[in-house]
């Protein structure tokens, strides 16, 4: 998965518009009594902390590659109602729980992991009979956001090691997730949303956009940029093109972004 670092406080400045898909996917589980719930890609663990919350009297695991991350969660969960679990998605066996899950979640994070449909494979062939398997993925890849890192990165000094970084992440197509989840014999439910955020409503911050991608999108950027001078020559024009691609309106800086989600019950 990612190499680079992760930074739970840059993440969390937009805590709630990040969390609400999670919260609109969750919203289709109707898991009744699980015995095991299993989020792969808890990040910083508060959204796991809700799965403790509606299943209490289930074993809840929060499996992430990121240890500051984990460190987060470890700090977040003062009562210790999760097993938190340093591992990687890509190779990530369904076998190392030790038990068959009833519920498995995925938010934000199979966009990160090469060849995902594998790991769908094995999550589904692994719940127990009547299991859920929920996921989201943003679906913003074409969005200025995103193509406008993928320009910058190309016309930069260093964009030999830049392209790949931000090349890296894949999203299928919505009909290939339904496509895949049916015929591994499950019940399944597929749609996408755009989410129009209003980030800095109080015109505090220059440029939100950019904020909002530090925390996520932009992280293989900032990865091999370690040299603040050659950040700065990936910054500089990188941002003023998303001011021009994200005005500032009345309401704030709107930032739509298409994200994709699948609830599949295993019959």
């Amino acid at each position: 998965m990612l190499e680079s670092t992760w930074d739970p406080g840059q993440y969390a400045r937009f805590g709630d518009e990040r969390a609400r898909p999670f919260v609109d996917l969750m919203a289709r589980v109707r898991a009744d009594d699980p015995a095991v719930v299993v989020d792969l890609g808890c990040g910083s663990g508060e959204l796991t902390l809700t799965l403790a919350d509606r299943w209490p009297r289930a074993s809840v695991i929060g499996v992430d590659h990121s240890p500051q991350m984990l460190t987060a969660a470890r700090e977040v969960d003062a009562l210790q109602r999760v097993g938190w679990v340093e591992g990687d998605l890509t190779d990530w066996d369904p076998a190392s729980l030790g038990a068959i899950p009833g519920v498995v979640v995925t938010n934000a994070a199979l966009q990160w992991v090469p060849g995902h449909l594998g790991l769908i494979d094995r999550v589904v062939g692994a719940l127990a009979p009547g299991g859920w398997f929920a996921m989201q993925v943003p679906d913003n890849l074409d969005a200025p956001s995103h193509a406008l890192m993928r320009q910058v990165a190309a016309g930069h000094p260093r964009a030999e090691e830049l392209v790949p970084a931000v090349t890296r992440l894949v999203v299928e197509r919505p009909s290939t997730y339904l496509e895949r989840l049916a015929g591994l014999g499950c019940d399944v439910d597929v749609w996408s949303t755009t989410y129009f955020h209003v980030l800095d409503p109080e015109g505090v911050l220059g440029d939100p956009v950019l904020e909002w991608v530090r925390g996520t999108g932009l992280r293989p950027v900032l990865a091999v940029l370690t040299d603040p001078q050659a950040l700065e020559e990936f910054l500089t024009p990188y941002r003023a093109m998303l001011h021009e691609a994200y005005p500032r309106g009345s309401a704030g800086v709107v930032l739509p972004f298409r994200r994709t989600f699948a609830v599949a019950r295993k019959r």
